[in-house]
């Protein structure tokens, strides 16, 4: 790098160990991150981005804090995943260029800020989508394999301590799974589908092939698709146009039987139209990792139904996120100071 050349200053606006502040600048030495490790909320555990609720910033760390962030050229992370915070130093540095979210579905977090129209077009927002795929893919697969197995009524006969007669379980290369949404974490699930034998169907706008899909469906034939296949994996983020998506009309043409997982969004699946249909036996067994409204109300009926299994949104949680978060960083620092499109573009008129 010439000497003369300016640094991209990158303002780690979340808590980021000192050993991923200098991975970044190893991976890409035309970034400098500034960080103070004082000012930001300490992790409570993994990927924890937010931080310590209980650690309070005195008014002068305050103004330290938003000082630093106010100089970025670009942030890892949106200060305190804090939307306000967000709109805040938009509008407050004028040379801010970009802006990547730490969390997959961070188009919502930019939505939230309320930015203008300007703003959205001079700022470059990403996500970390496709960093998580590898762990929601593999809940997803234990997902579905925990319904074709029955997982539900082993449980419930050794709780009982009854030996039954003998009955035939489901087996995963005989089965169809579709999986509404191939972006990075449905290509994740494909993948694991295909090579464990099944049959993979995947919903798709651009009709793109994908590695491990036998047939894409339009969105526009979810219905018909539902109707002819075993296992439905939602992987889709929380859109206006998803919202719902998969609702009473799709629960009513599933086939007895079929197993749900989801690790997408919990606003994509109309959950008052789920528990009709699990009631009625089509669907088998739904293994939830997101819900609408999370945490899950205490008086959800998900909670104590016998062919449900409740995950509290904590399928992609790894202690390997932070670093894989921070490659994805410098990977995408290095496509902006070579001018080329970064990966994981927020959508800022549907964000996502």
């Amino acid at each position: 790098m010439a000497e003369n050349e300016k640094l991209l200053r990158v303002v780690a606006a979340v808590p980021l160990a000192e050993e991923l502040c200098r991975l970044i600048e190893e991976l890409e030495p035309r970034v400098q991150v500034v960080r103070d490790h004082s000012l930001t909320h300490p992790m409570r555990g993994p990927a924890d981005w937010s931080g310590d609720p209980g650690h309070v910033r005195t008014a002068e760390q305050q103004r330290a804090f938003d000082d630093m962030v106010d100089s970025a050229d670009a942030l890892f992370g949106i200060p305190d995943v804090d939307p306000a915070a967000l709109a805040r130093t938009v509008a407050a540095n004028p040379r801010l260029r970009w802006v990547m979210t730490t969390a997959a579905g961070g188009g919502s977090q930019v939505k939230a800020a309320g930015l203008e129209r300007a703003d959205l077009d001079r700022i470059v927002f990403t996500t970390s989508a496709g960093v998580h795929g590898g762990p929601l893919a593999e809940f997803a697969v234990f997902g579905v394999m925990a319904g074709a197995k029955g997982l539900p009524r082993l449980l419930a006969d050794q709780r009982e301590r009854t030996w039954p007669e003998r009955w035939e379980m489901r087996q995963l290369d005989e089965m169809t799974v579709l999986v509404v949404g191939l972006g990075g974490i449905g290509a994740e699930c494909a993948r694991r589908f295909h090579a464990l034998g099944a049959r993979v169907w995947g919903t798709t706008r651009s009709g793109e092939p994908v590695d491990g899909v036998d047939r894409l469906i339009p969105l526009d034939s979810l219905v018909d698709a539902v109707a002819e296949v075993d296992a439905i994996v939602v992987t889709l983020p929380g859109t206006a146009q998803t919202h719902h998506l998969i609702d009473a009309e799709v629960f009513a043409a599933a086939k007895p039987g079929t197993v749900l997982a989801s690790v997408g969004r919990g606003t994509v699946i109309d959950e008052s139209a789920l528990l009709p249909a699990l009631e009625d036996g089509r669907i088998a067994f739904a293994a939830l990792d997101v819900f609408e409204n999370e945490p899950l109300a205490q008086d959800s009926p998900l909670w104590s139904h016998p062919r449900v299994l409740v995950s509290p949104h904590t399928a992609a949680l790894s202690s390997k996120e932070e670093e894989r978060i921070a490659r994805r960083f410098a990977e995408n620092a290095a496509r902006l100071l070579d001018g080329e499109p970064l990966r994981a573009q927020v959508d800022t008129v549907e964000f996502y």
